[in-house]
């Protein structure tokens, strides 16, 4: 090869060699930049999901304190219902108070009082029901203490022996229970001058074990106890048509 034809090759391999340099510098001199680009974006990734982060904490708080305050509202308002309840019970209290009181001043001493009248109530098989015949009589009780002014009235529910004892106490106390709300509620009498009290399957009236002895015992006795010096005793009404 002589020198004319060499020159070009060598010139060739120098721009080669030289611009494997170039692409070297390039490299090394873009590389540190390009970190810190990758830095700064990852960064601004990070930054933006703490943003994003830091607003659905804030949301969340927001809904937390919203349902917070509307429980505080609500709890409010049960507050001032409560109150409100505890200042009708003392109201009511306050007259109960205030009427068995006057009821006291009014009935004086209880060896003054007597039984004035009665009524049998009688009431259906593990019912406790007021049918007509029933009501008849209570209006006829309530007929005889109309214009009293020293009274009070005891009613006693009973059962027959049929079923458990717990349940006939809570039967007759149901029973009596309906006789009171009658002579209160239709018949307009003072609650505080009525007492009553189931007594079960005691003191039955017929020990008996036929179907009409049974029928006996399922009853309400309703006394009127009278101090008034013009109190006339009431016949005691005839008793309900005994169940078939």
């Amino acid at each position: 090869m002589n020198a004319k034809s060499a020159l070009p090759l060598l010139m060739a391999v120098a721009l080669i060699g030289g611009g494997c340099a170039t692409k070297k510098y390039v490299a090394q001199t873009t590389q540190p930049i390009q970190q810190k680009v990758d830095q700064l974006n990852d960064t601004q990734q990070k930054q933006g999901s703490a943003i994003d982060e830091n607003k659905k904490n804030l949301e969340r708080d927001e809904t937390e304190l919203s349902a917070t305050t509307e429980k505080a509202n609500s709890a409010d308002s049960r507050s001032t219902d409560a109150i409100n309840k505890i200042g009708a019970v003392d109201q009511k209290t306050d007259k109960n108070t205030a009427d068995i009181s006057s009821l006291r001043q009014s009935l004086g001493n209880l060896d003054d009082y007597k039984a004035a009248g009665s009524a049998t109530v009688m009431f259906k098989f593990n019912s406790d029901k007021l049918d007509d015949d029933a009501k008849q009589q209570l209006d006829q009780v309530a007929s005889q203490i109309a214009g009293g002014k020293r009274y009070f009235v005891a009613i006693e529910g009973f059962t027959d022996k049929t079923g458990p004892a717990d349940y006939n106490d809570q039967l007759s106390r149901r029973r009596a229970q309906r006789v009171m709300d009658y002579l209160v509620g239709e018949k307009d009498l003072p609650v505080y001058r009525v007492q009553f009290v189931g007594l079960g399957e005691t003191k039955l009236v017929d020990t008996g074990h036929t179907r009409d002895s049974r029928a006996k015992n399922r009853r309400v006795e309703v006394t009127i106890f009278s101090a008034d010096a013009n109190a006339s005793a009431m016949q005691s009404s005839p008793s309900a048509q005994k169940q078939q």
